[in-house]
């Protein structure tokens, strides 16, 4: 990149961070929490290798970093209100009627006890049960990009029954222990709620065959879903015939049913993986939704 194409792109990123302040502002009542906020975000994009408190602070030059931390602790504003900013911001440039609704987890390593949702739980952000708070995020991907447009934090039974905790935290009322599927389902509800046009939902074995597939299908959208190798699966006048686990059907098929294919790059080169198709039924759209129309087939 020569110099002046350098210089063109940061002026562009530059004009881009001010619009995204200025669409964030009317979420606070005060100038100076609002360049607070904005501080908190050049933090965020900065150089900084260790996003604390402190390193964001000097980054800002604040004598310390309780400016921010008022942002996220003490200031009063509506989270989810800059969740339906950012979806929208992201769909100016990403919509697509054929797009992917990509549902997914990840976990955040924590020590300690205090944090909102912390407790001794699986994640795959370290490969095993250790202490961490859990979030389900909403992926949009489409042929223009991909974006994150919804979030929501895991409440472990032993918080969402324990009031103490959460009168600590701060957690509302209204929050009550809600299943990992659930919590995805409530943001595929949100996402159409909001009119956000996609197709196709995918997501992994957690979220896989059982309540999030038939709201799928009651509303008419297609579905990748992982699932477990003890998954049982019968087919319905299809040939060939199906039936047995995940595990025992894949084992049975041909070499020449299986296909490579990559799922993009990693950071030792592409990522692949062997996929089978085996059709299982014809279901009609109106048997779950008497609004839709067509036949759906079901496959594994």
């Amino acid at each position: 990149m020569n110099a002046a194409s350098l210089e063109a792109t940061l002026a562009l990123w530059a004009s881009s961070l001010r619009e995204v302040k200025t669409r964030i502002r009317p979420l606070f009542t005060q100038d100076r929490v609002a360049r607070s906020a904005g501080a908190f975000l050049d933090g965020l994009l900065g150089p900084e290798r260790r996003k604390t408190g402190w390193m964001r602070a000097e980054a800002a030059g604040d004598r310390g970093p309780w400016r921010q931390q008022a942002i996220l602790g003490r200031g009063r504003w509506e989270a989810d209100s800059l969740r339906d900013i950012v979806r929208d911001y992201a769909l100016e440039t990403l919509a697509d009627r054929d797009a992917v609704l990509v549902l997914d987890e990840t976990g955040f390593l924590k020590q300690g006890k205090a944090s909102c949702g912390v407790a001794r739980q699986y994640t795959g952000s370290a490969g095993k049960i250790t202490n961490c708070q859990i979030g389900v995020f909403a992926a949009y991907v489409s042929q223009h990009g991909h974006a994150l447009i919804d979030r929501t934090l895991y409440l472990p039974k032993v918080w969402a029954e324990d009031r103490v905790r959460r009168l600590a935290a701060h957690v509302p009322e209204a929050v009550r222990f809600a299943t990992k599927p659930k919590l995805a389902l409530t943001m595929i509800e949100r996402a159409l709620t909001a009119g956000v046009p996609f197709a196709w939902v995918t997501a992994d074995s957690i979220y896989g065959v059982g309540e999030i597939e038939m709201k799928l299908r009651q509303l008419g959208k297609g579905y990748v879903l992982g699932v477990n190798a003890n998954s049982q699966f019968n087919s319905w006048d299809k040939q060939p015939a199906v039936t047995g686990t995940a595990e025992t059907i894949a084992h049975a098929l041909a070499p020449s049913a299986w296909q490579r294919l990559s799922a993009g790059a990693g950071t030792q080169g592409a990522r692949l993986y062997d996929w089978a198709y085996l059709e299982l039924a014809d279901l009609e759209a109106d048997a779950f939704n008497p609004e839709l129309r067509g036949t759906w087939t079901r496959g594994c």
